[in-house]
């Protein structure tokens, strides 16, 4: 008879189980966002025939274009955690400020950080999008969590991950004990393991960048860059330009081939253009998990001190070697 595939659910359930003190809480949490998942999912293999393309005309706090597909992902992580239980705050790279919710409070232990729709250029070209999620702790008894109570450092996260919506749909995250992911068999509507203990390669082949920033860069950064497309068989040169507008597919892609992701800070433009708290420092996690690095070009992401929601910052991540080489250009020492 043949081994019947295990569900996120079900994994979810043995996880539980090996710890005495849990309660189902955060189980629960990580099934609704697989929920938020498959809903958005849906919406995008029907996106071109429901009228759901193009832009809203609004602009989010980020000064960008809303895309329809980037206002209903929002809404769908909104809706399905507000009458979840399981978290008492959320915020979201669409929303200028966060969510408190009450009815969730003392007994959501969690607040949610996510970006609804990474790579949302793609959504008119049928192209690969994500989905970034952080969860936090919180604590307290007394209140709800302030604005501030969300700032904090990447090495604080309970958990973190993405869904990538591509020829398959995958979810994929960590909750400090391995990297695992899952992919959606829409026949059953069940999310089954696929890719356990996911490993990052120390070294690539590809690398991933906006080269149309080029000019942009700094000396460093370009000469890295350069440096990747230089024919030498020893050091596995040139690299292959791999770049698909979404940092989810991209990342994804370096967790199971190795190689290096660059979205690095230009020189009018130091700080970056990614979010530290919802994109950076969640795959940050998942990448460290695997084995790989993640870094502004000169200090670690997780350890970065946010110093507001929006935040944004340098990103360079993937394979440890790849990363540590990148760094040593950037600082001036290769």
């Amino acid at each position: 008879m043949r081994e019947f595939p295990l569900t996120l659910s079900r994994f979810i359930i043995q996880s539980q189980a090996s710890h005495q003190d849990a309660t189902g809480e955060f189980s629960g949490l990580l099934t609704q966002i697989g929920l938020v998942g498959k809903l958005i999912s849906q919406d995008l293999r029907r996106a071109g025939l429901i009228n759901i393309l193009g832009t809203t005309g609004d602009t989010n706090v980020q000064g960008e274009t809303v895309k329809k597909l980037d206002a209903i992902a929002n809404d769908d992580f909104v809706k399905v955690f507000q009458h979840s239980g399981y978290v008492c705050a959320l915020a979201s790279e669409e929303m200028e400020k966060p969510i408190s919710i009450p009815g969730n409070w003392p007994h959501g232990k969690y607040m949610l950080l996510f970006d609804p729709l990474d790579g949302s250029s793609n959504t008119d070209n049928n192209m690969p999008l994500g989905a970034i999620f952080s969860v936090l702790k919180y604590d307290r008894a007394d209140r709800l969590p302030t604005e501030e109570e969300l700032l904090r450092r990447g090495t604080e996260q309970v958990a973190a991950g993405y869904v990538l919506y591509g020829s398959s749909t995958m979810l994929v995250y960590t909750v400090g004990q391995g990297v695992y992911g899952f992919t959606l068999e829409p026949g059953i509507g069940e999310y089954l393991l696929s890719h356990e203990r996911m490993r990052i390669p120390q070294k690539g082949k590809v690398y991933a960048a906006n080269e149309g920033n080029y000019h942009k860069w700094s000396e460093g950064t370009k000469k890295y860059v350069d440096s990747l497309k230089v024919n030498d068989k020893t050091t596995g040169r040139p690299y292959s330009s791999r770049y698909s507008g979404c940092l989810v597919a991209d990342v994804h892609r370096l967790l199971l081939g190795g190689g290096i992701f660059l979205y690095p800070g230009e020189v009018d433009k130091p700080e970056g253009k990614l979010r530290l708290l919802y994109e950076a420092n969640p795959l940050a996690f998942v990448v460290e998990q695997a084995g790989g690095k993640a870094s502004t070009g000169t200090s670690r992401i997780l350890e970065v001190e946010p110093k507001k929601l929006h935040q944004r910052v340098p990103l360079l991540i993937g394979s440890p070697q790849d990363v540590e080489q990148a760094e040593a250009y950037i600082q001036g020492n290769a």
